[in-house]
């Protein structure tokens, strides 16, 4: 039987050729030697072990037919890692985006330089018009979304105000990429000129919770709490402290913009034909309210204003417990299961 060795020296991998019983491996000097009494040795140990394989052999034949039967089940394949969401937030993208709007709405010839602050390839641009042609009065982010790890698509509104004219708003999807500067800074850079396009669709408002309109009569004892609470709130006067539920934390609109504040309409939760609650519920009873306001300033000027209160009963009187950001929706009506038909006798 002939083969091939390697073994592993301090410097070298040498090949070794062997030849029965007696091996040399190497060359004998820095290598290993088996002598011929060392082959004899190693012949008698060959033949126990070859007697303990015999004997070996039926339990070993076993576990593989068992093995075999029940086959190793596939380590569950994971998928791979989704990329890591960008460090830099919208906020700052947003903020790029509405800087880059005002100064290309404005731009004329000769502006490039002041593009491709934003947008570098504005410098190969052609412009026309004059600069300052046009004018911004207003700039809102209207849409922000993440469209790749690093690259976000802002649509700022803008209104525009040519020279001599009527404004008119339009809209401008501007593409910019985000990254991490050094020292925890966030840099920007747009990666196209802006796109003018479609207003956001307007969709159908959800259902409330809330029941329908009705007066606020100086009767209802909710009516009362709200206007006394939402006067002292944006005229200041009053004190509205006395109106808060315990660990309410409210503080009176400061400086005071308004003098005089009426609620026209309450919208209560849970109420159905609009009538009035003129008894007090029991203490820890606690509804969301939608309220109608007029507020008037020193030039007696009113505006409508609405706000959405929770309101909670202590000591047998209404207290405001929040001022919601935004008014309550009604929950999604149940959908019944379908009920399987029995099957034909």
């Amino acid at each position: 039987m002939r083969g091939l060795l390697r073994r592993r020296t301090t410097d070298t991998v040498e090949d070794a050729e062997y030849r029965g019983g007696d091996v040399a491996l190497g060359d004998g000097g820095g290598g290993w030697s088996m002598s011929t009494g060392a082959s004899a040795l190693g012949t008698g140990a060959a033949r126990w072990v070859l007697r303990g394989l015999l004997l070996l052999g039926p339990l070993l034949g076993g576990a593989a037919l068992a093995l075999a039967s029940h086959p190793a089940v596939p380590a569950a394949v994971r998928p791979p890692a989704a990329p890591p969401a960008s460090a830099a937030g919208g906020q700052g993208a947003a903020g790029f985006a509405e800087q880059f709007v005002a100064v290309f709405v404005a731009a004329g010839d000769g502006d490039q330089a002041k593009l491709a602050s934003f947008y570098p390839g504005a410098t190969d641009l052609r412009l026309e018009g004059a600069p300052g042609r046009l004018g911004v009065d207003q700039l809102v982010v209207a849409r922000l979304r993440q469209t790749d790890r690093d690259v976000w698509s802002v649509t700022v509104g803008a209104r525009l105000t040519p020279a001599g004219g009527a404004g008119s708003v339009h809209y401008f999807q501007v593409p910019v990429a985000a990254a991490p500067v050094g020292g925890g800074a966030t840099g920007y850079v747009a990666l196209g000129m802006p796109a003018e396009v479609g207003a956001p669709a307007r969709v159908q408002a959800p259902a409330l919770v809330y029941g329908p309109w009705r007066p606020a009569l100086p009767a209802d004892p909710l009516a009362q709490t709200v206007t006394s609470a939402l006067s002292a709130y944006l005229t200041g006067a009053g004190g509205l402290d006395r109106y808060l539920s315990p660990g309410t934390q409210l503080a009176p609109v400061s400086p005071a913009p308004y003098t005089q504040v009426s609620v026209d309409q309450l919208a209560v939760e849970g109420e159905q034909d609009g009538s009035p609650l003129t008894v007090v519920p029991p203490g820890g009873t606690q509804l969301r309210v939608l309220v109608q306001v007029r507020a008037g300033g020193a030039d007696g000027v009113r505006v409508p204003l609405t706000y959405a209160l929770t309101l909670r009963v202590r000591a047998g009187r209404w207290e405001v417990a929040a001022l919601d950001g935004a008014p309550a929706e009604a929950p999604s009506p149940a959908v019944a299961s379908p009920v399987p038909s029995a099957p034909a006798s």
